[in-house]
């Protein structure tokens, strides 16, 4: 049986909130220790705790072959998923990076920058060390072709350093590549993995957050796409209903480009409803409104390209009359949610103007939307967003909004930085979108 070998990854370090740390190994459990952090804030100093679990088997040698090879399960103390309120893992990929280019190593670091900065409640759980994801898990979603293919293209990228991986556009590839792929699609398998183990213990588990690179969502079954090179939400899906037996699985995707690769995954599926807000007329250039799916899937795809100019009021509006009637109807058994920050008015990749509070009341929504239907089964992956202060804002709020903690939207939004929506063309998308779905 052909094995593609992995190269080991150093384990992520770097800042990170400031931890109250578990250590634990698979298959044991070690004693709970205690780590107080002081930091100064003005003439204050105080006192901030929270959680972190390292909870992974060594990558060390690591391989990957093409048969499902056994999982090793979290060790995760049931006291930790009790408390914590927030489980994220983070993927930066630091070895994927190409100079000036938008999809940069920067981002992650960015926004773990910003968590470090705000005083969060200390029930926020951090899983490191994690699995990389399997090629059966990829596989799921992407063709073998195109997984060994990219595995073997490992060597010209050592060889040149970078090389381009997708004939029509922006997406590279360097020699660390396919394994940070598959570290960041492993990321929100371990969230499923963890969110699930939380909800059989009690019934309000933790939302997930995979902030991880390269992004996923344009990256279609036979390839790479739009700096996407696997489909890290749309791996997720399939693991939660073959692993887990969540049948139901709904995508939320906010981002300000149509999520073409997780529509094409899904779009002959009756039981994956993929709802994608964007703007109209942006990069792919799917999505229209009048594509709702085929086969047995026809009515679980559902378009809403927002005209330019759409902010704060377009969502609101979304959320209220398509997102969360369609939820309804659907009943899912779990919410993952492209979480595309590139629709911030200062993004320099599209034309919608969002803001950090668009961005807190979005999370606020779907976190009690998923409370609501789901069980609190709810896990949000990173895909755009290229100016690193609004997005790691942006991020950050999000948190706070999950922790039900006040917005600090009004320390970062610049009301002066907007102008008024084309409300007359968001309310036309928005019937229209109602109209052909019965909402």
């Amino acid at each position: 049986m052909e094995q593609l070998w992995v190269p080991s990854l150093p384990i992520l370090g770097g800042r990170m909130l400031p931890l109250l740390r578990h250590c634990c190994d698979f298959g044991s459990h070690h004693a709970l220790t205690w780590r107080s952090i002081f930091q100064t804030s003005g003439r204050e100093q105080k006192q901030i705790r929270s959680w972190s679990a390292q909870c992974s088997a060594n990558h060390e040698g690591a391989s990957v072959s093409e048969k499902d090879s056994p999982k090793t399960i979290l060790a995760v103390p049931d006291n930790s998923l009790l408390d914590a309120r927030i489980l994220y893992c983070t993927s930066p990929a630091l070895g994927h990076n190409k100079e000036a280019h938008p999809e940069s190593n920067k981002r992650v670091p960015a926004i773990v920058d910003a968590l470090e900065k705000l005083e969060l409640s200390p029930k926020v759980l951090e899983i490191q060390n994690f699995n990389l994801a399997s090629l059966d898990d990829v596989a799921r979603v992407h063709s073998r072709s195109y997984i060994t293919g990219l595995q073997k293209a490992m060597s010209a990228a050592a060889d040149e350093g970078l090389i381009l991986i997708e004939g029509t556009g922006p997406t590279y590839a360097t020699e660390t590549t396919f394994q940070e792929s598959l570290l960041s699609a492993g990321a929100g398998i371990t969230l499923v993995d963890s969110m699930v183990a939380a909800s059989k213990l009690g019934p309000n588990p933790p939302l997930g957050f995979a902030l991880v690179r390269p992004p996923g969502h344009h990256a279609v079954p036979q390839g790479p796409m739009g700096f996407c090179v696997f489909g890290n939400i749309a791996v997720a899906a399939r693991y939660a209903q073959h692993q887990h037996g969540l049948k139901r699985v709904m995508i939320i995707d906010f981002d300000v480009h149509h999520g073409n690769g997780t529509s094409d995954a899904f779009y002959d599926d009756p039981d994956i409803f993929f709802l994608s807000t964007h703007q109209f007329g942006s990069y792919p250039g799917t999505g229209k409104i009048n594509e709702v799916g085929q086969g047995d899937g026809e009515g679980t795809t559902l378009n809403l390209p927002l005209p330019g100019g759409s902010g704060d009021y377009a969502m609101r509006c979304a959320f209220d009359e398509v997102i969360a009637p369609s939820a309804q109807r659907f009943k899912p058994d779990i919410i993952l949610v492209s979480a595309g920050y590139d629709a911030h008015a200062l993004d320099p990749l599209a034309g919608l103007q969002f803001t950090t509070g668009t961005f807190y009341m979005l999370a606020s929504s779907i976190k009690q939307l998923a409370k609501e239907l789901c069980g609190g089964r709810c896990i949000f992956f990173l895909e755009g967003g290229y100016n690193l202060q609004t997005l790691s804002s942006s991020v950050a709020d999000t948190f706070r909004a999950f922790l039900d903690e006040p917005s600090l939207a009004a320390q970062f939004d610049d009301p002066a930085m907007l102008f008024e929506e084309p409300t007359r063309r968001i309310k036309e998308a928005i019937e229209n979108a109602k109209g052909i779905h019965s909402l």
